[in-house]
């Protein structure tokens, strides 16, 4: 078995500075490099990885914390991420927590018994033992796609309130005066982007209706489906949708094309997070698009910065994000 003394004495160089190529530092000459790689190609030598954590006291594993059910936005931020963590040079470890107390006290049974160099959460965690945790032992930590109060946790968002702000004044802009909102209880993102809802409306002199407001009990499409199809039960007219994802906002075109109404010829549709599919339904989808691969690239790299660096004050960043105007929606007729 090829050893990395075996490696030094190929090239001619010391152990500590194969060692210096295999972590990709610097201070190594071009020369002394090349030798080192055609050594290590030659002989097919893969580094003992157990054995350089015990001597670097990291273990170049990050843990992933996400849903048991992840939508497609969670699904397509992962694997944004996972790739970005791979180029840093990072095992990944997964845990899930499902969206109860009990699923999330035994994500964090697993989570404990590991060694992690840090963590990123793609969502929010609500039991309080888990904060407690990442906080004492210093574990490194960065939200993704939300903020929490009291968390000293680095985290990078979008501002949900005003992207849902932009969302409604589209439709208000071509003319609808009844627009409903799909949202939902779980998490806090639903109820900063009905608070964008609201403000829209306000800003433009619309009353705020509560039978126009439906919360799904899953964010997917077939909680879309079942909340437009309890406004349309509720008899109460509306001109258009605004749903807090876009996989709701598909499941609402189903169901209203199930009951024999257009898009966006009946009820205009606006969704929320530009997920792959958007672009691809009939009518494609108008929606808030997050900068989905910004955010796994920040999430990562401010992590790394975490990791190795000793300055762990937390930040708190809030990207951009785009209004995609798509054919979903109409000027009201």
């Amino acid at each position: 078995m090829v050893s990395i003394k075996d490696i030094a004495r190929m090239a001619g160089v010391s152990v500590s500075t194969v060692s210096r190529v295999l972590n990709d530092r610097a201070c190594v000459s071009a020369d002394k490099r090349a030798k080192i790689l055609d050594a290590i190609k030659q002989t097919g030598y893969v580094p003992n990885r157990a054995a350089r954590d015990m001597v670097s006291k990291h273990t170049s594993t990050v843990g992933i914390v996400m849903p048991g059910t992840f939508n497609m936005f969670q699904r397509q931020l992962f694997s944004t991420i996972e790739h970005h963590l791979e180029q840093f040079g990072y095992h990944t470890s997964f845990y899930f927590a499902s969206t109860d107390l009990e699923g999330e006290r035994a994500c964090l049974k697993r989570l404990k018994a590991e060694r992690l160099d840090g963590i990123i959460i793609l969502h929010e965690i609500e039991l309080p033992e888990f904060q407690q945790y990442l906080q004492e032992n210093k574990i490194p930590t960065v939200l993704a796609t939300f903020e929490r109060n009291g968390w000293k946790a680095t985290s990078i968002h979008i501002s949900e309130e005003e992207a849902a702000r932009t969302a409604v004044n589209h439709l208000i802009h071509l003319g609808h005066r009844r627009i409903a909102f799909i949202g939902g209880t779980k998490y806090s993102f639903p109820s900063q982007r009905l608070e964008g809802y609201t403000n829209a409306l306000e800003a433009a002199s619309l009353p705020f209706n509560a039978s126009l407001v439906v919360s799904a009990d899953t964010y997917n499409m077939e909680g879309g489906a079942k909340g437009l199809q309890e406004l349309l039960n509720r008899k109460v007219p509306f001109t258009a949708v605004f749903a807090v994802t876009d996989e709701l906002a598909l499941g609402a075109m189903r169901m209203l094309a199930d009951r024999g109404m257009r898009v966006p010829d009946d009820v205009s549709v606006v969704g929320f997070d530009n997920i792959e599919l958007a672009s691809f339904s009939l009518p494609r989808l108008t929606t808030i698009a997050q900068p989905m691969v910004e955010m796994g690239q920040t999430a990562v790299a401010l992590l790394h910065s975490l990791i190795t660096s000793k300055n762990r004050f937390p930040l708190n960043i809030s990207l951009p994000f785009t209004f995609i105007v798509r054919e979903s929606t109409a000027q009201l007729q």
